[in-house]
């Protein structure tokens, strides 16, 4: 009998005994982190997500490891390199590069957890369902740019009284392009501007493009918060400087190159952020229980040797505001 009673206490134990690989016992473990990205290639951005994860007790090779896929303007690239992740059994997908990357994720696990860095309008993408019960494996934080494409269109507006008509770039494949613009025409409506949508396919013709809107008689240029043009922001701040066109975009990289403006979200905060979110997961938290973010941090960056450069005096209410600005 009492052999018997050993066994079952013994039974009974190892099925109420924490399991090695639980939170509590993650000593000696790696995890193996995906990384799916429509960008060309790491940025700054990254590298705060980075070093936010060391600063969470994250070393790269002794507790976590990337598998990273960068699948550049392939869009159909990322369905396959999202395969490749969950072939891989990744404990999670970290999503960059905008909404294309996330849903190229969400198609492929239904079980693996996805953090998405960034997310132009995840809702109206069909990327989750409402920012504070998203689906059952991904979360993330979104920038939230189709809401502020309307704000830089105002800050246009207030910068240039009698601006009338704007070039506004867009990018043709971002799954976010017709929300942006269909918020961009409802805050021209009301400032009494009339926009002209130009095409943004790729590097080859944002040349092409800008000339388009100087024909067209824009008296400035609007780049649309898609992450798809993230990575020309430089080549469009040089563009417009030889065009003598002013311009805004959701990222400071543009007046840093000699665009006038810059408002969105602070980017490399909400990586930091992303990595937070990927540090709880890896702990044991739910994604479920993880509500989608919407940046706590923006940023306005103003020109102010290419204002006077094209004779554009901006005004105090602007200047008030600005978290830097270039002389």
């Amino acid at each position: 009998m009492r052999r018997i009673a050993l066994a079952v206490i013994l039974a009974v134990s190892l099925l109420v005994a924490p399991r090695a690989d639980s939170q509590d016992n993650r000593a000696g473990r790696v995890y193996r982190v995906g990384h799916l990205s429509s960008l060309d290639e790491p940025t700054v951005n990254h590298a705060a997500f980075h070093a936010k994860l060391r600063e969470l007790g994250w070393v790269e090779g002794v507790n976590i490891a990337f598998e990273n896929r960068f699948a550049g303007r392939d869009r159909e690239r990322l369905a396959v390199l999202a395969a490749e992740l969950v072939r891989l059994r990744v404990d999670l997908i970290v999503t960059t590069g905008g909404v294309e990357s996330a849903q190229a994720a969400k198609m492929a696990t239904k079980t693996i957890p996805i953090v998405f860095a960034t997310a132009a309008d995840p809702v109206a993408t069909g990327l989750i369902a409402s920012f504070s019960r998203p689906e059952a494996n991904i979360t993330g934080l979104s920038s939230i740019n189709t809401d502020l494409d309307a704000k830089r269109l105002a800050l246009l507006k207030e910068a240039l009284p009698r601006l009338t008509r704007v070039g506004v770039l867009r990018s043709p494949i971002d799954p976010s392009g017709s929300a942006q613009v269909r918020a961009a025409e409802t805050a021209a409506r009301s400032l009494g501007v009339q926009l002209q949508i130009v095409d943004v396919s790729g590097p080859r013709n944002l040349a092409d493009a800008i000339d388009t809107a100087k024909k067209q008689r824009a008296g400035a240029v609007m780049v649309l918060g898609s992450p798809t043009l993230f990575e020309y922001q430089r080549s469009v701040g040089e563009l417009v400087t030889k065009a003598r066109l002013p311009a805004i975009s959701a990222w400071r990289q543009l007046p840093e190159s000699g665009g006038l403006m810059s408002y969105g979200a602070d980017i490399p905060e909400m990586f930091r952020g992303t990595a937070v979110y990927v540090d709880k997961i890896l702990k044991g938290a739910k994604v479920a229980d993880l509500p989608v973010e919407r940046p706590t941090k923006f940023e306005l960056v103003v020109n102010l040797k290419t204002a006077r450069a094209l004779g554009v005096t901006i005004p105090q209410s602007i200047l008030v505001q600005a978290d830097q600005t270039i002389q």
